[in-house]
């Protein structure tokens, strides 16, 4: 995913969202620059599926940060569920940790493939699987990581995490099924706010809408509070139907909601739509700005259950991504089941049925990136309300 956000240290940040913001940092993975690793055609090693396959699992613990590690501990709790939930594939699951360090997850690559994997789950941050994908190339060893960021999707690199561009395409999809189709977009000035844009761009190119603009503002609360004047008036000017937020709860997004509402921004007239989970911090529903306002989750009975099963078996609630590590054993051992030597290759791995995930139905894009289910909710009298359910399979409404 995206770099730890300087929105957790905007002076003067409302107290209620900043115990939000140390866990959510961590979530938003390290960005940068980075390169996808060459094209690796169909490429994967060939594998005896009926011996247990060697997953290596690189997590980002031996850090010496406590949410690190934590998260660390629950993407290979879940990888184990995953692994006990099995039928017809064996998986020797071997743990590696990176801590967030990309030249150790290309060592600990490496030192993996030496070990006999056939295939590698993790790392966490992008810097760490574009490294990792580099180091497995020699070997046309695929790389699934719990990243979102597309730049580094590719070659024998597979992002597992929720990107923008899926989550964009189905908000988009889902509004102009509701007659909304003037838009405009509002982004924090980062890396990630600007892949946000671009996804929200892309998404309303292909749905026919109509992008009326595109307004940023530097990412303090400062910068914020400066722009809001001018961004209040292109919102009101420019007959938008709705208004798109690149930014989080846990960052700018609840000054910035507040900042507008405050200047005469109407939000039945112009509701927001966002590209990250509102829910993540309650208090939040509870704004003025974000009231009719739409973002997409997975499906929340399928989640719910992946979560409530988690706690019972360890005792504490997984960490947000831990379902990634779920997803990815369930893919690998889906395909290991099949019975073909050629399971982990490229093609395999991006085969237009997919997967079954904690969160539903996902495939992996021939591109390296993902398509997921996505439910959409909108926030209505301070409570998320499921407008769309996410889908259960592919071809249906929603994909």
């Amino acid at each position: 995913m995206f770099a730890r956000l300087p929105s957790l240290r905007l002076p003067g940040l409302p107290r209620v969202f900043a115990r939000f913001a140390a866990l959510a940092g961590l979530a938003l993975m390290a960005a940068c620059d980075v390169a996808a690793p060459g094209a690796g055609g169909d490429g994967g090693p060939r594998i005896d599926p009926a011996q247990p396959i060697r997953v290596a699992l690189l997590v980002p613990g031996g850090s010496g940060q406590d949410d690190a590690d934590f998260i660390a501990a629950s993407l290979e709790n879940a990888a184990r569920m995953a692994i006990a939930d099995l039928q017809g594939a064996q998986i020797d699951l071997r743990v590696y940790n990176t801590g967030r360090s990309a030249n150790q997850a290309a060592a600990m690559t490496q030192t993996a493939i030496a070990d006999g994997a056939a295939i590698i789950l993790g790392p966490l941050d992008a810097q760490s699987a574009a490294a990792a994908g580099l180091a497995a190339l020699p070997s046309q060893t695929n790389v699934l990581a719990f990243s979102n960021n597309t730049a580094i999707a590719g070659g024998n690199v597979f992002v597992l995490g929720r990107t923008f561009d899926n989550i964009a395409d189905r908000l988009v999809d889902y509004t102009s099924a509701q007659g909304i189709d003037r838009y405009l977009i509002l982004h924090q000035d980062d890396l990630a706010g600007q892949t946000g844009r671009d996804a929200v761009a892309s998404a309303v190119r292909q749905n026919g809408g109509t992008l009326l603009g595109v307004e940023a503002y530097p990412f303090s609360q400062d910068g914020i509070f400066s722009r809001a004047p001018a961004i209040a008036q292109a919102v009101q000017s420019s007959g938008a139907e709705a208004v798109f937020v690149t930014d989080s709860v846990a960052g700018g997004l609840p000054i910035l909601a507040t900042a507008l509402t405050d200047r005469g921004l109407d939000p039945a007239a112009s509701p927001l739509a966002g590209l990250t989970r509102w829910d993540s911090a309650p208090q939040a529903l509870s704004l003025p700005g974000l009231q009719n306002g739409y973002f997409a989750l997975p499906d929340t009975d399928l989640n719910a259950a992946f979560e409530r099963r988690y706690e019972a078996t360890y005792g504490t609630r997984p960490h947000p991504l831990a379902g990634l590590a779920y997803d990815g054993i369930a893919a690998i051992g889906a395909l290991v089941a099949a019975g073909d030597t050629d399971a982990l290759t490229r093609a395999r791995l991006t085969q237009g049925s997919g997967f079954q995930g904690t969160g539903g139905p996902f495939r992996l894009l021939s591109d390296g990136t993902n398509q997921r289910a996505l439910a959409v909710a909108r926030v209505q009298n301070n409570q998320v309300v499921i407008v769309d359910p996410a889908p259960r399979s592919f071809g249906g409404a929603g994909f």
